[in-house]
């Protein structure tokens, strides 16, 4: 099916712009869920598929257009996958991620106990695209790497200043935007919905 205009299952005005920048190839018209006032759905599901699909849905039938949804989070190992699904939510309702930053890394030293602080974490990203009259599709990625502390860099959002990817020196907070798009978790989740070609 044809897309003339998708909407951006997210208020979250980070996320909008990074996935509008990966879509700005394509000639349909990007417009987030904020933009046309509609609600975000509670957040049921007990994974990042189960709730991206639920917010493309709910976006497909509340605007009439194709939607895409995000659902993404960090995991951290030694926290035993934590915060995970509820990423977004450690930061509170005034979405203050360097307070959750700050819980993430006082947790770890908690679980050390004197041993060396396991820092090792993944960044997972869920994309479910919603099209009227066909079947949602769920197209996911994955990045590793370490939590560094403290905090390193002002770029991108939510916990991109604590997290430095495998094989790299700099934080996805310090990195040209450019080359943490072309590498995130979304990147690689986009990838694989790039190749599905489902708009042709």
């Amino acid at each position: 099916m044809a897309i003339n205009t998708l909407v951006i299952a997210s208020h979250n005005a980070g996320k909008v712009k990074e996935i509008a920048a990966l879509l700005a190839p394509f000639s349909f018209e990007v417009i987030s869920a904020s933009a046309l006032n509609i609600i975000e759905p509670e957040e049921t599901g007990s994974t990042f598929a189960q709730n991206a699909v639920l917010k493309a849905e709910h976006c497909r039938d509340a605007s009439g257009h194709a939607a895409l949804a995000d659902d993404s989070g960090l995991e951290v190992t030694a926290l035993n996958g934590d915060p995970g699904l509820y990423s977004a939510r450690w930061a509170g309702p005034d979405h203050d991620f360097a307070m959750a930053m700050q819980r993430i890394e006082d947790e770890l030293n908690a679980t050390a106990k004197g041993e060396i602080v396991d820092r090792r974490a993944n960044f997972i990203c869920a994309l479910a695209l919603a099209i009227p009259g066909e079947k949602t599709q769920v197209f996911e990625g994955r990045i590793d790497g370490a939590l560094v502390w403290p905090m390193r860099g002002t770029r991108g959002f939510g916990y991109d200043p604590v997290f430095q990817p495998l094989g790299f020196e700099e934080t996805f907070g310090q990195m040209d935007q450019t080359k943490k798009h072309a590498m995130s978790h979304r990147a690689s989740a986009f990838e694989k919905l790039l190749a599905a070609k489902p708009w042709a």
